[in-house]
């Protein structure tokens, strides 16, 4: 036969160009899956990142505040900012946080003595002395906070230094709490240089946007309470928390400066816990503090506390 042997060829016009629709599904899923699993792979470092850098800042703030106390302490002949007078207690709000007066913004009695003050007050001298903005007492992790602005209460901008607070409910504008000042062990330049001063908010007392936390889930990873890292990490602030809870703990600053990220509450001198008072022999759990009524047990004892919201 004349065509025997032949191939026959198909026309380069009728070969099937690129791939089915069928096709390309698979490839688009393949191509968005390789991506998925790339992008979850750099979840947990950027996760790391993100943490360390509100960790780091919010570290920066507290170091500041530490170095306004040391320039406050120098001017004050060693004395750590305490708001009021003698005997001069912890309350709920001043008598009159705008007044022009000492004597009528704590309601002292005529002898300069008694009255009543926040926590944030006593911290709040840092900026009437000069040394601090408002800024630098909100945590960059706390979202229920903001910089204080005395306009939002009707004040001028100029008056700044001249109030005696962070506003009519300081807790909104200052996320950090300090060692207790109004009693007999209050700290001064002289005590012991270990000893805790200011950290991240107290787990124990209410936020502006959460209830204080379950003290009872709370178990010191020691030998004395034998609890696990998680019930460890319970005690800690609720600012830097995460999940897992062992990946959470406070910044902390300690009289002599130094400021460092505690995973433990149980770090303050000789293993105290600086969000608790003792209890007996017991320091690295304690008992919680209850506001305007606890007190440090003794000189050696931090405790930090911060002031509840005026409302949620």
């Amino acid at each position: 036969m004349k065509n025997a042997g032949v191939r026959k060829t198909v026309p380069v016009a009728s070969r099937t160009h690129g791939l089915s629709h069928a096709d390309t599904v698979i490839v688009l899923a393949v191509a968005f899956g390789v991506l998925l699993m790339f992008l979850c792979m750099l979840r947990p470092a950027y996760q790391r990142k993100w943490r360390h850098d509100y960790i780091l800042r919010c570290g920066t703030n507290l170091s500041d505040i530490g170095k306004a106390m040391t320039a406050y302490a120098n001017d004050c002949d060693g004395a750590l900012p305490v708001a009021g007078g003698p005997q001069t207690i912890w309350a709920a709000g001043l008598n009159d946080w705008p007044s022009a007066s000492r004597d009528d913004a704590f309601g002292l009695d005529p002898n300069g003595a008694g009255g009543q003050a926040t926590i944030s007050a006593s911290l709040y001298l840092l900026i009437r002395h000069g040394s601090l903005s408002p800024e630098r007492f909100v945590c960059p992790k706390d979202k229920a906070a903001a910089a204080f602005r005395p306009a939002k209460y009707g004040i001028t901008a100029d008056r700044l230094r001249s109030v005696w607070d962070f506003g009519p409910d300081p807790a909104r504008h200052c996320s950090y709490a300090y060692h207790l000042p109004y009693s007999e062990f209050k700290l001064t330049t002289s005590s012991e240089p270990g000893m805790a001063v200011a950290a991240d908010r107290n787990p124990w007392i209410d936020g502006p946007r959460q209830k204080a936390a379950d003290f009872a889930l709370f178990k010191p990873d020691v030998a004395t309470f034998k609890g696990t890292s998680e019930q460890a990490c319970q005690g800690n602030t609720q600012t830097h928390r995460t999940r897992p809870y062992r990946h959470g703990g406070q910044n902390v600053l300690h009289l002599d400066g130094h400021v460092g990220f505690e995973k433990r509450a149980f770090c303050g001198f000789e293993d105290d816990n600086i969000y608790t008072t003792w209890d007996g022999s017991d320091r690295a759990r304690g008992i919680p503090p209850v506001p305007y009524k606890s007190r440090p047990a003794s000189d050696r004892d931090s405790l930090l506390v911060n002031d509840p919201p005026a409302s949620r």
